[in-house]
């Protein structure tokens, strides 16, 4: 038998294969598709609210009766200053400005009408809501809420993306670690918003196998047999997809953003802070280009916050220059087929090596 079971037991599914939670691109029902699959399926709630997350969780559970995650940014809000206000008002200017010499008229909003939530206000009613299984990244949760969410029976499972997170992670009771290499899409889960260790995912989950105890999920360019028969042979018992995902069926990715996927080459792929304020790896385009280097990109969450209406009106006029679409590296044919076949093909690619 190929699966190891360790990891597969604590999570209550046939399969140790995680569907990546993606905020933005997943949905309800690939959750409920990967759950059909008898892997673990991965509900999105990031940064919303309280009454958004509740909503988002008892929707999921009227299309499952199976096991699947809820999963939270814990990042730490930067202080507002007089020198964070100022620069919100130049990259408010700057990028209306960049979006109307495109033909989009968008008016961003005033940084006092930004509603910045911490994943604190999402702990209770994640335990009212019954979850079981709760996965984080962008750092490490405080004692309290471990504390409480512990002895409500929930499975905890951190992103590290360097030993010293993983280690981190360990210390703190978390249950299961996931080793996000550098190949991953979308954003990294490292804990400092400002740096991302440079490590390739196959160096940094061995050497984290080689620290830690608890059991390992690897996230990272994982997309047919050969890559996760190789991250298994280095310690890994669960294995995490995203990009594999995104073009499926359940997708909230638009069809005009599947088809600049399918069209994707290896140089259009980087890694970029243009659009949140975090490293996140998509796909290159205009606005990345300009805004990348210009100066003008604030710390996480206000530039993800500021960009969000941008994002929703070049999704509307199908431009793809001025949306991100986050992928890895590994490079497929991102198949349309529901996320249940796309998961259960990649098992039995797997069980036939």
């Amino acid at each position: 038998m190929f699966w190891p079971d360790t990891i597969s037991k604590k999570l209550g599914v046939k399969y140790p294969v995680v569907q990546a939670p993606m905020f933005g691109m997943s949905t309800p029902q690939m959750v409920a598709a990967a759950g059909k699959a008898d892997c673990l399926g991965s509900l999105a709630l990031a940064d919303l609210s309280a009454d958004q997350s509740v909503e988002l969780i008892r929707e999921t559970r009227k299309l499952t009766d199976r096991p699947f995650a809820v999963n939270i940014f814990a990042h730490r809000i930067p202080e507002v200053t007089d020198a964070l206000r100022d620069k919100y008002h130049k990259t408010k200017k700057f990028i209306e400005d960049l979006a109307r010499e495109n033909n989009i008229h968008v008016t961003l909003p005033e940084l006092g009408a930004i509603q910045v939530k911490s994943y604190h206000d999402l702990i209770d009613p994640i335990i009212q809501e019954n979850c079981k299984i709760l996965s984080f990244i962008f750092g490490s949760l405080d004692d309290e809420s471990i504390q409480k969410l512990k002895a409500n029976g929930t499975v905890l499972i951190g992103t590290c993306t360097s030993v010293e997170e993983a280690l981190i992670l360990e210390r703190s009771g978390t249950d299961i670690i996931c080793v996000q290499g550098i190949e991953a899409g979308g954003h990294r889960g490292a804990f400092d918003a400002d740096h991302i260790p440079q490590i390739g995912g196959l160096s940094l989950l061995s050497q984290v196998y080689d620290h830690v105890k608890v059991p390992l999920i690897y996230a990272g360019g994982l997309y047919n047999a050969g890559t996760v028969h190789a991250v298994k042979d280095l310690g890994a018992q669960g294995f995490q997809v995203g990009s594999l995902l995104l073009a499926s069926e359940e997708s909230a990715l638009r069809p005009f953003e599947k088809e600049r996927l399918k069209k994707v080459k290896e140089e259009d792929i980087m890694l970029t802070r243009s659009f949140s304020g975090r490293f996140a790896r998509g796909i290159r385009n205009k606005y990345i280009e300009t805004v990348e280097n210009s100066g003008y990109i604030l710390p996480y969450p206000y530039q993800n916050k500021l960009t969000n209406e941008l994002r929703k009106a070049a999704k509307l006029q199908q431009n793809a220059d001025f949306v991100g679409i986050w992928t890895g590296q590994s490079i497929h044919d991102y198949s349309e087929r529901s996320a249940t076949d796309i998961l259960r093909n990649l098992i039995e690619q797997v069980e036939a090596v």
